[in-house]
């Protein structure tokens, strides 16, 4: 009875000593993993001459989206800017404040499309978009967000829009989100997280398609 007691004991005190090892190797690679989790959200196509550029909102304080998408145009990628964004009064909204920041940064005013919606999701401003990009004829389209929100954008678009229309996304970098340390801030935690719940939500949204 006193061996088989010993053997147990030895047996817990191995396990134990298993978990310890366990969850100091992680403990010690929670940085790279960390770092391989935020870098998943990123995604980038190879920029192709398109239609036009569509910038969606909600952009951040600095306008990083809005810098991205009048980089691209500067560069001679696409002839339009849309700059789209939600309805905050009658009279002004996102679509307003994004239609200056491109402005600012050497877009002429006869290149920007204003698109103001009241979309409250990425799927409902894809959805409201698709309209306006099948009233234009339009068939290849850059995509522009920020850089956490590029996966699931890009993955929402493709599913609402038609097959026929082609798009590439280009990510901006966004000042409160940096993948290599997003676990450092609050700021990066939260779009994290949001991304994350995000994903899931479109997946399940659009599991019958983007017909809707």
């Amino acid at each position: 009875m006193r061996q088989k007691q010993r053997g147990g004991v030895i047996f817990r005190l191995m396990a134990l000593l298993v978990f310890i090892l366990l969850f100091a190797a992680v403990y010690a690679v929670r940085h790279p993993l960390m770092r391989l989790a935020g870098n998943l959200w990123i995604a980038s196509d190879a920029v192709e001459h398109a239609d036009a550029i569509v910038v969606i909102g909600d952009d951040n304080f600095p306008g990083d989206r809005a810098a991205r998408a009048a980089e691209l145009y500067n560069a001679g990628w696409a002839p339009v800017v849309v700059a789209s964004g939600r309805a905050l009064r009658p009279y002004a909204g996102i679509a307003e404040l994004i239609e200056r920041d491109v402005e600012s940064h050497g877009v002429p005013s006869t290149s920007v499309v204003r698109f103001a919606h009241r979309a409250e999701n990425t799927v409902d401003e894809a959805k409201a978009l698709r309209q306006l990009i099948a009233d234009r004829k339009w068939s290849r389209i850059i995509l522009v967000t920020s850089n956490y929100h590029a996966r699931r954008a890009r993955y929402i678009f493709r599913k609402v829009l038609p097959t026929n229309v082609s798009v590439n996304i280009a990510p901006a970098k966004d000042s409160d989100f940096n993948p290599d340390a997003w676990w450092q801030t609050r700021s990066g935690q939260e779009l994290f997280l949001h991304e994350m719940f995000g994903y899931v939500f479109a997946m399940w949204e659009l599991r019958d398609g983007g017909e809707k």
